[in-house]
């Protein structure tokens, strides 16, 4: 029988230690609060270089010229100029079928009509946690001999988005290297930086994947692309001002770790299904765009920065009313 000073010295031990995290929460979460105070300088909006992922429907023949010159009117005279439309994905063994993308040439047609200036990435990705391999050599040659099939149908980039990707990946490092050369346009979807030490690895041993990059790896990433889209949603906040915080938080991180070269975009929730019930209303384009505006502040003006909004057949009419009052003025 354990004796009765061994369960009480237990006891307090575990109450200590329930104190201290729940004082560590309450300190995050106040600094997050705290970053989302503030009133965000005049000329802190959109410069006109905002981004929109697009799906599927696009680009496998369900879309048709007249959606297009719809999709245009929608987006004339907001800072759209690019547009990542999902191409994809890649098979387990990293090939991609051409398939995949039977209307792509016709779309490629119509936007460069409707709205010239917009350039179009083909979306590509896969689940790399058992499904797609990327330390796999072969798997990655085939990944490349799937962008050349997609810059030679006429695309103007790629987008890649490889879920989830460890900080510390050097085989993706080493696709990203050996893309550069096939394509003008190289961007990808990251996820979010590390906000404050040790919270990377708490969320690993939470989830058993990386939540978030360490800076050091996200800066190595964004040196290799020309565009990098930060996926700050999904990040199971509670309430507007915390995710708002969070957003300035990575913002921030980002605007000093991004070289000045890289385009930079802050990921935008248009859609509502994040799974968790107060995730859909805790996070908005609203609050992503003022999170945005105050960090650009606090850093300066910068041309190569602006938003990404995800995704168009989620996004309501709300959404692009918060998009273009938030933003865009």
């Amino acid at each position: 029988m354990i004796p009765r000073t061994v369960i009480r010295r237990g006891l307090r031990l575990l109450a200590l230690a329930l104190v201290v995290v729940v004082a560590l929460v309450g300190l995050l979460a106040a600094a997050f609060r705290v970053q989302f105070t503030g009133a965000p300088a005049g000329w802190a909006k959109s410069t006109g270089n905002d981004a929109l992922w697009l799906g599927h429907m696009w680009v496998d023949g369900r879309r048709t010229r007249q959606d297009v010159q719809n999709l245009a009117v929608r987006l004339r005279g907001t800072g759209i100029k690019d547009v990542y439309v999902h191409s994809g994905p890649f098979a387990a063994d990293g090939r991609l079928d051409p398939a995949k993308y039977p209307a792509a040439r016709d779309f490629l047609a119509w936007v460069r009509e409707a709205l010239p200036g917009v350039r179009v990435s083909a979306w590509l990705g896969q689940k790399v946690d058992g499904t797609l391999d990327l330390d796999d050599a072969e798997s990655r040659a085939n990944v490349l001999d799937g962008v050349r099939d997609v810059v030679a149908a006429g695309y103007d980039g790629v987008h890649y988005n490889f879920e989830p990707i460890g900080s510390g990946d050097e085989e993706f490092l080493d696709l990203l290297a050996r893309t550069r050369p096939l394509t003008r346009l190289l961007s990808t979807s990251t996820p979010q930086v590390e906000p404050y030490p040790l919270m990377r690895l708490t969320a690993r041993a939470a989830i058993s994947h990386d939540k978030y990059w360490s800076q050091d790896y996200f800066r190595r990433v964004a040196e290799r692309v020309d565009q990098v889209a930060v996926m700050t949603y999904d990040t199971g906040m509670p309430s507007g001002s915390l995710y708002g915080g969070f957003v300035a938080r990575q913002a921030e991180l980002a605007l000093g770790l991004v070289p000045e070269r890289t385009h930079l975009l802050i990921g935008a929730p248009a859609y509502h299904d994040h799974g968790v019930s107060w995730s859909d209303g805790a996070e908005s384009v609203a609050d992503a765009a003022r999170a945005a505006k105050l960090a650009l502040s606090e850093h300066g003006p910068r041309r190569n920065f602006g938003l990404a909004l995800y995704v168009d057949f989620a996004a309501t009419e709300e959404d692009w009313r918060e998009y273009a009052a938030q933003w865009l003025v």
